[in-house]
Parts: structure tokens; C-alpha cells; sequence
């Protein structure tokens, strides 16, 4: 039994061996035969087109010869077994595209391989000392982001500080005014109740008031446009006023004086017939185009009812009476013509002296009464704002108005037969012709309305309690 063990353990050891040294050929044969060798002068066939890398050569690489610097990758064997590393380019290419224009010896092989081996010697330690430099430096910039992080995280802990410490000294002095505030009010409300405010107070009104206005016309003829007016106003007021209710009850009345105008735009075209002692006249009157300007100077006297709210609305309705005392006007004409047709000779004349013609200073009109002067008007007014009590006691409103026409007392005489008005000739004497106002000739009744803005100044006797408003503007 001893001497077949002896003869396995044996073979063993002989199989081994020659297992070894198979290996060991193996290690040392290299995977692929080149048909070059380092250090070989090379060109590139023409039919090869790519780089074992894939890119495609540049035309001048097939005309040059290059230098073999490498045969197969020794670090990967498996990336380019049967690729050849030319010196003077840096790219593989495979070995059955080079052809060899002029090879070295074994002796310069060896030194070329030795030459690549120093080479790569270098470039390893270059490769690891940039590498060293590159990890320093990357230390150094998250060492330096890392406190500027904790400096802006400090910073901005600081800036919470100081906010919230600002906050707090401005709630205090919100507090302590809010507090002031209370005592004031207090204080009014003291000698309010002392007064017996809350049994009612009068006041003074200067307000003044501006916006579009207009004469409404009952018209045959014409368009009638808006103008403006401006006015003052000086009224008094009475108020009754009630613990716990929060409306004032008043009633106003006052005077008001002030401007007005408006206009109007006509083209005339009137005919009209004229007896005299000679026979009858057909008169026709034309003219492109009118334009009046209709100006009042007027008083008004309102008997309004008022409601005031605590937190400052008003709202102001009733009647008021207005009376023009003074209304200019002023109109042009363009182009007129004044026919005339005497029936009894068959003779049409136009714009001759025994018709009747308008002169140079005749077709620029202007005169001090439109016909509307002393007419009453009765007119619905309301106004509607917002108040605010001063310190002082007293009070500023702003609101809007608006007053319109419910009657008027305006009458057309009727005698005018046309803006133009024409006086037929009668025995020597020659046709005369009298410019009307439009408003006196055209309308068979008048009214009045405006709207705008109204500011008033508010005296009050006693003086009102001072509140400040949150939301108001002027404090």
C-alpha cells in the first residue's frame, strides 16, 4: 500500500510540474503575433478608415510615416490585444493595417520598449502628484465653504435677532400710542358728555363744487352739448343726535352762487311767409352751421335732509331752487343765405338789400340774454361722501352731487320766426335782418342739470369729539 501511495503522490508532483511550466510559456508567449516591432517605421494602408478608437484619421496621416511606440495594451489586455500605439500620432490602429517601411533590431526594439517603460514611469508619478494636488485643493475649498456657510448661518441668526427686536420695539410704541390715543378720547368723551354733545350740534359749511353741467332743452331744431359750472356754496346745518345711535339726523339750507354754460350746434334751413303792403313775401333761410355758447351766472337755495354716519358717510337729498340772474350768450353762423320769392311778380331775389342780408359783424353774435334769464328751476340735489372730524373739531368732506331739473318756469314768446330773423321791407324802407339767440329762438322749454365733485369745509358749534380713523388719509 506504502509503494502505491509513493507512486500517486509522485505523479501528482509530475503533473504539477509540467502544469507549471505550460503555464509559465504561456505567460510569457505573447497573445498575438505582430508582424511589426517597436521602433518600426510604419504607413497606414489606405483602406483602413478608423482608429481602433473609432474616429476617423485626418487625410494627411496615410502620406506620413510613423514611428511603432507600442504592441497591444499591457494593463488591459483585453482592450487592444492586436493594436499597435504609433509615436507620433498617440492612436492605436490595428496591425494588419500598417505595412513596414524600414525595421531596427531587436536591440533598438528593446530600447524602445525600455524608453516606454521610463515613460510610463513618469507619467504614473506625474499622474499621482497632480492627483495629490487636486485632493488638496479640493480639501481647501470645502474648508472654505464650510465656514462661509457658518459665517452666513451666524449672519442670518443676527439679522432674526435684530427683526425680532425691532418688531418688539415697534409693537411697544404701536401699544403706547394706541394708549395715548385712549386717554385723548377719553377726554373728549368727557367734555363732550360736559357739553351735551349728544343732544345735537350745529354747523358752518364753505364748500365749493365743480363738474359737467348743461342747459336740457325742448328743441325743434339743433344738438345741444354739456359745459361746466363751477360754484360756492355757504350753508347751515342743524343736527340731532342720540346716545347709541350711530346716524346724525340734520337738515341744510343755504345760498349758492356760481357760473354755468353750455352749447349748441345747428344748421339752419327755415321758410316762412311775410305780408306786407306790396304783397306777400316767401322767405327761405339757410346756413351751414351755428355754433352757441350758452353762459348763466345763477343762484341756488337748497332745504336739504342729511344723514351722518359715525364712521364718516354722509348723504344729503332734497329740493333746491336755482334762478339764472344773468346769461350771456355768444354764436357764429357760417355761410347764411336769405331768399326771398314775390308771388305776385313770379321774382325769386337773393340776399339783396329789399330781401334782407346779414352784414360782416352780424355773423359773430353775441348778446346778455338767451331768453333764460328769471326762469325758476326746481331741482332734486344729492350728495354723497365721506367726512373726516379734524383735531380741532371741525370737519372736511369730500363727496360727489349730482341736481337735476324736475320744472321750469321758461316760455317762448313765439315771435321769432327763425334764428335769422327778417323785417320785410314796406314802402321805402328796406329789409332788415336781427340775429336771435338759439335758446330764445329754437326752444319751447328749458331745464338744468349738473354733476361733479364737491369739497366742503365743516364749522362745528360745539366742536365734534376728534377720532382718528385708521384708514384715513389726512393724519
Amino acid at each position: 500500500m506504502k509503494t502505491i501511495k509513493s507512486i500517486l503522490v509522485a505523479a501528482t508532483l509530475i503533473v504539477a510540474s509540467a502544469v507549471s511550466t505550460m503555464s509559465a510559456q504561456q505567460a510569457n508567449q505573447p497573445a498575438y503575433q505582430f508582424h511589426v516591432a517597436i521602433g518600426d517605421s510604419v504607413m497606414i494602408k489606405p483602406e483602413c478608415t478608423k482608429y481602433l478608437t473609432g474616429e476617423r484619421p485626418s487625410s494627411w496621416v496615410w502620406d506620413k510615416v510613423h514611428t511603432v511606440r507600442q504592441l497591444g495594451t499591457k494593463r488591459d489586455p483585453n482592450k487592444y490585444p492586436n493594436g499597435v500605439l504609433l509615436m507620433n500620432i498617440y492612436s492605436w490602429v490595428c496591425d494588419t493595417c500598417l505595412y513596414v517601411v524600414n525595421g531596427h533590431a531587436a536591440q533598438a526594439a528593446a530600447e524602445a520598449t525600455e524608453e516606454q517603460a521610463d515613460d510610463r514611469a513618469a507619467y504614473e508619478a506625474k499622474t499621482a502628484e497632480e492627483r495629490a494636488a487636486l485632493e488638496a485643493e479640493r480639501a481647501a475649498r470645502e474648508a472654505e465653504r464650510a465656514a462661509r456657510e457658518a459665517a452666513e448661518i451666524e449672519a442670518r441668526r443676527e439679522a432674526m435677532r435684530a427683526a425680532e427686536e425691532a418688531e418688539a420695539a415697534r409693537l411697544a410704541a404701536e401699544q403706547a400710542r394706541q394708549d395715548s390715543i385712549e386717554a385723548e378720547r377719553a377726554k373728549h368723551d368727557s367734555i363732550a358728555s360736559e357739553q351735551k354733545h349728544k343732544n345735537g350740534y350745529d354747523r358752518f359749511t364753505i364748500g365749493v363744487r365743480g363738474g359737467a353741467a348743461g342747459l336740457l332743452h325742448t328743441v325743434k331744431a339743433g344738438n345741444w352739448t354739456c359745459g361746466g359750472d363751477a360754484i360756492l356754496d355757504l350753508q347751515y346745518a342743524h343736527y340731532w343726535t342720540k346716545d347709541g345711535r350711530p346716524v346724525d339726523l340734520g337738515i341744510i339750507v343755504g345760498l349758492g352762487i356760481g357760473y354755468s354754460q353750455s352749447g349748441m350746434r345747428a344748421a339752419v334751413d327755415t321758410s316762412y311767409t311775410v305780408s306786407t303792403t306790396d304783397g306777400n313775401i316767401d322767405y327761405t333761410l339757410k346756413a351751414d352751421e351755428v355754433r352757441e355758447h350758452d353762459g348763466q351766472i345763477q343762484l341756488e337755495v337748497p332745504v336739504m335732509f342729511s344723514l351722518i354716519h359715525q364712521n364718516g358717510l354722509f348723504l344729503n337729498v332734497g329740493p333746491k331752487f336755482m334762478l339764472p340772474v344773468y346769461t350771456p350768450y355768444k354764436q357764429n353762423i357760417t355761410n347764411p343765405q336769405i331768399n326771398a320769392y314775390f308771388p305776385t311778380e313770379g321774382v325769386n331775389v337773393s340776399n339783396e338789400v329789399i330781401t334782407g342780408y346779414l352784414k360782416d359783424n352780424q355773423l359773430t353774435n353775441s348778446g346778455t340774454d338767451n331768453g333764460n334769464q328769471f326762469s325758476i328751476n326746481v331741482m332734486m340735489t344729492a350728495e354723497l361722501g365721506y367726512e373726516w372730524t379734524l383735531k380741532s373739531g371741525n370737519s372736511f368732506g369730500l363727496g360727489a352731487y349730482a341736481n337735476y331739473c324736475v320744472y321750469n318756469s321758461f316760455k317762448n314768446n313765439g315771435t321769432a320766426k327763425s334764428l335769422m330773423d327778417v323785417t320785410a321791407p314796406n314802402g321805402s324802407s328796406v329789409a332788415t335782418v336781427d340775429v336771435l339767440s338759439a335758446t330764445k329762438t329754437y326752444a319751447t322749454g328749458l331745464g338744468y342739470f349738473d354733476a361733479g365733485i364737491k369739497l366742503g369745509y365743516h364749522f362745528n358749534f360745539p366742536k365734534k369729539q376728534y377720532q382718528k380713523y385708521s384708514n384715513s388719509k389726512l393724519f
